[in-house]
């Protein structure tokens, strides 16, 4: 395993919660740390050397030999319970732990803790230990707020399984596995990319375990990666920093408004939402909602009809009302999609050379011939879509294309009025394709014949070009030169 340490893992809890609940049972902290041992093997091919004490108590003195093995340790799980934040001794093996960590290369390893915080029985944030307060825990437990109580995942695997015990022990051995390969210097470059996945309401936090749960597995790095403040300013500038590093943004809306937080008007789930409409061009954001779903109350249905009634979508926004397996097919297919377009944009920033997409109907690429000629004279790569082949493929590959590109130019000659608004929706639709950055430049390239409708159109955001009785270069400058200025090149 990691060679530099002595053990991969040192398992840190307070002995009464070993303590078997009955005659013949083991303890709880034995069994999670066999079920443990058993599953990381599984995922590392290889036995991971994992430690507890099996002997100490808190009375007995902090022998020298045990601070010695703690600082040659690789990770540390601390099994929080009430008695465990009242032991002076397990606090102490956390900041023996801590103190180490400076001689083996720090207590973060990028943005990941060295340390798992693994909460049996429910205790108040505030009385979690200052070093583990601000890190995402893994709750063996559900909280009941109708009884006002935590009720503990059942060990027993007789009758039946707690599934929720197995998945939250999943979760924390995958977790450990990509932290113990990072430690080893072993390949773990991710095919994925980063997402946002909102943090949501009691109902639904099962199905965004779920999702989650899928997303790390595939190797996809999965935001917020800490508790959330509840203090409205502080939480708006985490989640603006979460949504800044993410290429796509998933929001779980259900019947409960939420909790709103010290300062604010909205609900952290509404919020979430907002700031990912409002934050920058480019974020992919999908809205789920469970069939059939209605409000707990009037501030929570207004906020549902947002969306079901078409008035909080927007750009780069998809929503369903389906159910869960549909969308995690909708973020399999983005992450796909964005993936190709990563790999394309690669091959063609290995290039100095600004690319640009001219999009035409297949009835006018002769006619944009000119127009494709020029810009590849004046240093351009010039992209021209696909006009063979199956379909699928075909809308497939000008998807990419707007992806890829640096520019985009709709050639705009025979083709229909209606092909014009696809063409213009879809540039405006362009970062719901997965696209991270905005087009340096868009135009309309009007060609003849001059028709009413032409001479109408308009839009703020890209240049239109109007050149009905021949092609000439001059009218290209403004496009070309929006290029140049926005790569910092001279083409």
């Amino acid at each position: 395993m990691i060679t530099r340490f002595e053990n991969d893992i040192f398992i840190s809890y307070a002995h009464i919660d070993n303590e078997p609940v009955a005659e013949g049972l083991k303890g709880w902290v034995e069994t999670f740390h066999e079920r443990l041992r058993v599953r990381l093997a599984q995922l590392l091919g290889e036995e991971p050397r994992i430690w507890r004490d099996l002997k100490l108590q808190g009375n007995d003195i902090f022998a020298d030999t045990l601070v010695g093995r703690i600082g040659r340790v690789a990770l540390l799980v601390s099994v929080l319970s009430p008695r465990y934040v009242k032991s002076e001794w397990c606090l102490r093996e956390l900041d023996e732990f801590a103190g180490s960590t400076d001689a083996t290369g720090g207590l973060q390893i990028g943005d990941k803790l060295r340390i798992f915080k693994v909460v049996k029985t429910l205790i108040p944030q505030e009385e979690h230990p200052s070093l583990l307060r601000s890190a995402l825990g893994y709750e063996f437990y559900e909280y009941d707020s109708t009884r006002g109580r935590a009720k503990e995942f059942s060990q027993e695997i007789v009758p039946t399984r707690d599934l929720r015990y197995w998945e939250k022990l999943d979760d924390l051995a995958y977790d450990i596995k990509q932290l113990i390969e990072t430690l080893q210097g072993a390949s773990t470059a991710r095919s994925g990319i980063t997402i946002y996945l909102a943090e949501t309401t009691s109902d639904l936090a099962p199905e965004r375990e779920k999702i989650k749960r899928e997303l790390v597995q595939h190797g996809h790095v999965v935001l917020p990666d800490k508790p959330l403040p509840l203090v409205g300013e502080e939480l708006e500038k985490a989640v603006e920093e979460y949504l800044g590093r993410s290429q796509l943004s998933v929001h779980l809306i259900g019947e409960r408004y939420g909790i709103i937080p010290e300062g604010l008007k909205k609900s952290v789930v509404h919020l979430q939402s907002d700031l990912a409409f409002d934050v920058r061009d480019g974020l992919q954001r999908i809205i789920w909602m469970p069939v059939g779903l209605k409000g707990r109350d009037d501030t929570q249905q207004a906020f549902i009809d947002q969306f079901t009634k078409g008035q909080g979508g927007g750009k780069g926004t998809e929503i369903l009302q389906t159910k869960l397996e549909d969308l995690k097919t909708l973020i399999e297919e983005r992450i796909a999609i964005g993936n190709k377009a990563a790999d394309k944009a690669q091959l063609q920033s290995n290039s100095d050379r600004p690319s640009v997409y001219l999009i035409s109907d297949k009835q006018d690429i002769d006619d944009s011939m000119p127009v494709a000629d020029y810009l590849f004279d004046q240093g351009l790569e010039v992209i021209q879509p696909a006009t063979e082949g199956d379909e699928a493929l075909v809308l497939e590959d000008h998807k990419e294309n707007l992806m890829a590109c640096d520019a985009a130019m709709i050639y705009y000659g025979r083709a229909s009025d209606i092909w014009l608004r696809m063409k213009q929706r879809e540039l405006l639709k362009i970062a719901g394709y997965g696209r991270s950055s905005p087009l340096l430049a868009k135009a309309i390239y009007i060609s003849g014949p001059r028709t009413d409708s032409k001479e109408r159109v308009r839009i703020h955001d890209a240049l239109v070009i109007k050149n009905y009785s021949g092609f000439s270069p001059a009218n290209l400058s403004p496009f070309i030169g929006q290029i140049q200025k926005a790569k910092g090149v001279h083409v």
